[in-house]
């Protein structure tokens, strides 16, 4: 959503860096430069204009520091201004001393508010709650029957009008009312109301979403708000909070191609911070909101740990470690490397892991990187048999035939895996991993010996290298299959 944004600030401070000194005059151009490139990604205006003069009054009150030149400085203070428009910290959930927490969910129709509620209750579910939905919303036709499979997907439970608390044609008011009580009785911890949305704001939604926070008294009362709106949705969010009093907003679709204004406008314009976000389609795209790690991503500084949390919950630990045992040893085969690809698969799109790497070029960042490829690799793969995975060698002419036939690829595809697999071997072993036996070489002066063919005496004992990474001693050597 925010590359065009991102790629902006790259070309303001790649022309700061080349400047010696920063005086009123180069700091105002820059900031010309940022207050474009903002109206330009949909932030509000009177946002941006708070923005740059925060931003122009901290430079020009700047103290020049040893450590940073002043382009480094001007960098550091966008920086942290990005972070405090975005909201400054991440929300801190608290939970009832009495329970259930009670969370109510507010938003118009197609703002992604029925899914996003089951998102947040997997959410609650891993930080060991017992969460419950309720469906009240009984305008949209179906709406509790999708909530009803979004419920089994994520393993909790739904209560809506159909249920013996709410009874045949139950009104909204009344079925959520109940199910708070149902909740203490089944001992769940965590209820969260899914609302009626409407495809505008009207008196009726108002009133309605009104009187179920009265009789749930809501501990968090959520605005999911799609991102792709722009300051439409900054609008909606006004207008709700006179109604409920918001504590927070929900932004889905992260994901998207829209220019991102909202969420550089919507804790200054309303004054609530933005509580979760949702980037993804899928139920597992959903998590607490960052501003510092978002701004970083803006700003082209990556995103290392929001990575990091996705390793460690798509990762299992012991495989990791065995294989990583193994890629020491020099013993890393085709079953490893199925094992590390498909759980790469599991964080996202390939792209999109990218973009939270540091460092990345923007030519990269920007490449369109099909994820089919890692399946047609994958294809390959699996279609070999456990002894020709665990020994590439034995593979013949006959057997990539059978393979390429397997995978619906062809024998090129199949010989070119095989050949980037040996040459990832050959540099682990030039790395020096795995043990060695002592081999016969010339003698040195000393009565030493030479390093055998192959090794590599700079290198040797460096540590591990990730495969698909470019050989400082070779060419460039490209992952199997991009």
């Amino acid at each position: 959503m925010f590359d065009a944004l991102t790629d902006r600030f790259e070309g303001i401070f790649t022309r700061l860096r080349g400047k010696g000194r920063l005086g009123e005059e180069e700091v105002d151009e820059v900031l010309r430069e940022i207050r474009l490139a903002l109206l330009e990604a949909d932030v509000s205006f009177a946002v941006v204009r708070g923005f740059v003069a925060r931003v122009r009054e901290a430079c020009l009150g700047l103290e020049l520091s040893k450590a940073l030149n002043p382009a480094q400085q001007v960098i550091d203070i966008v920086h942290q201004e990005l972070i405090a428009t975005l909201g400054g910290e991440t929300l801190r959930i608290t939970y009832a001393s009495k329970p259930p927490t009670v969370v109510l969910m507010a938003g118009l129709q197609g703002s992604g508010k029925t899914t996003t509620s089951a998102k947040l209750a997997r959410w609650f579910k891993a930080q060991g709650r017992n969460p419950m939905l309720v469906g009240a919303d009984l305008q949209r036709p179906a709406a509790i029957e999708q909530l009803r499979t979004l419920g089994r997907q994520v393993d909790v439970p739904v209560v809506s009008k159909d249920d013996a608390i709410g009874g045949e044609g139950g009104d909204p008011v009344e079925v959520a009312e109940r199910a708070i009580a149902e909740a203490r009785r089944l001992g769940r911890d965590v209820v969260i109301v899914d609302t009626a949305g409407r495809l505008s704001i009207d008196a009726e939604l108002m009133e309605q979403v009104r009187q179920i926070s009265e009789v749930t008294q809501p501990h968090y009362t959520f605005l999911v708000v799609d991102a792709m709106t722009g300051q439409d949705a900054v609008t909606t969010a006004e207008n709700f909070d006179q109604t409920l009093a918001l504590d927070g907003v929900i932004l889905t679709k992260l994901d998207g191609d829209a220019r991102g204004g909202a969420a550089l406008s919507v804790k200054e314009v309303v004054g609530k911070p933005i509580a979760f976000a949702s980037n993804g389609e899928k139920i597992a795209d959903f998590d607490l909101f960052h501003p510092d790690r978002l701004a970083g991503r803006i700003l082209g500084m990556g995103d290392v740990l929001t990575l990091i949390d996705k390793a460690k919950e798509h990762f299992d630990e012991a495989q990791a470690e065995e294989a990583a045992s193994r890629l020491m040893e020099g013993q890393f085969t085709f079953e490893d490397f199925l094992e590390q690809m498909q759980q790469v698969k599991k964080m996202g799109p390939i792209s999109g892991l990218i973009g939270m790497l540091p460092g990345v070029p923007k030519e990269l960042r920007n490449q369109e990187i099909d994820d089919k490829e890692l399946s047609r690799v994958e294809a390959m793969i699996t279609s070999m048999t456990v002894e020709e995975r665990r020994r590439p060698d034995i593979i013949d002419g006959s057997r990539r035939q059978r393979i390429a036939d397997g995978s619906g690829s062809n024998v090129a595809e199949v010989n070119a895996l095989l050949e980037q697999f040996r040459q990832m071997q050959k540099m682990m072993k030039s790395f020096g991993m795995g043990p060695k036996k002592p081999k016969k070489g010339k003698k040195g002066k000393k009565g030493g010996r030479v390093t055998p063919k192959g090794g590599n005496p700079a290198l040797r004992g460096k540590g591990p290298v990730v495969p698909g990474l470019p050989d400082p001693t070779a060419g460039e050597f490209k992952l199997p299959g991009l």
